[in-house]
């Protein structure tokens, strides 16, 4: 059995593969300031409640962490509870991909994973989208090169920063408004919001293809909490798997084994 672990700046996403599915799925939120013995005891809540345990039930152990002050304390805390020392992914671990950019130690775990996720599944050019905190595209080369990666403000991000940058703009819920044109308030930042970034989205697509050369657009995977909103406002995804990171944790956790 596998215990993954994917700690995101928002959330925590804890999983366990039996070799053939993920048996289990868990998602609870990151608090930076949580000491790695309160994790112990939540993670150990989850654990039980599904009739699961630490101690002889896990043959491999993995974190993919983007959150560095949690990494090191959750990572020795699994290690004791389950007597396996986790993998902790960054680019220095057996992969399938290769990184090729100017300094491979800055390339996020998440984004290791998300590639390799879907290099493994396409065989050849891929672009992957992550809503998360940050929204980041990730160019793939034909041969599983990581050629690099355009990163935004998340979409939450940019609508609090909005909200809390201006005297009269409120906060709103991220959803597609009725029209482009915004007749209120409501709906105007709306469409700035989710529209905009569907305007960024193709763009940004557009010009990594071309960019790389390639003649036609490759395939585009979509990952993250709000990638399913925004997928069927453009025909430049191809694809959603909100499984996506965790899969390639996985794949990564099988090349590592000892």
């Amino acid at each position: 059995m596998l215990l993954a672990l994917d700690i995101g700046n928002t959330n925590i996403v804890i999983g366990v593969h039996d070799g053939k599915t993920w048996t289990h799925h868990w998602r609870i939120r990151t608090v930076e300031e949580k000491m790695p013995d309160e994790y112990r005891v939540l993670f150990h809540t989850l654990l039980q409640e599904d009739g699961l345990d630490w101690q002889g039930y896990f043959d491999q152990t993995v974190v993919c962490s983007v959150v560095p002050p949690l990494t090191t304390g959750i990572a020795e805390m699994i290690g004791r509870q389950t007597g396996i020392n986790p993998l902790i992914i960054d680019h220095t671990v057996e992969m399938e991909i290769h990184i090729d950019v100017d300094n491979a130690y800055e390339v996020g775990s998440d984004l290791i994973a998300d590639a390799s996720a879907a290099y493994a599944r396409y065989r050849d050019a891929c672009i992957v989208v992550d809503f998360g905190t940050a929204t980041t595209l990730t160019a793939v080369s034909p041969d599983g090169g990581f050629l690099g990666v355009s990163i935004a403000p998340g979409i939450k991000l940019a609508a609090s920063a909005l909200a809390g940058g201006t005297a009269q703009l409120p906060h709103i819920e991220i959803t597609p408004p009725p029209s482009v044109i915004g007749t209120n308030t409501i709906n105007s930042i709306q469409s700035g919001i989710v529209y905009g970034y569907v305007g960024l989205l193709e763009g940004l697509i557009k010009r990594i293809y071309r960019e790389a050369g390639w003649k036609e657009r490759p395939q585009v995977i979509a990952t993250g909490g709000l990638a399913n909103l925004l997928a069927p406002l453009t025909d430049s995804i191809d694809e959603v798997d909100q499984q996506l990171t965790i899969e390639g944790i996985r794949l990564i956790a099988g090349k590592n084994r000892r």
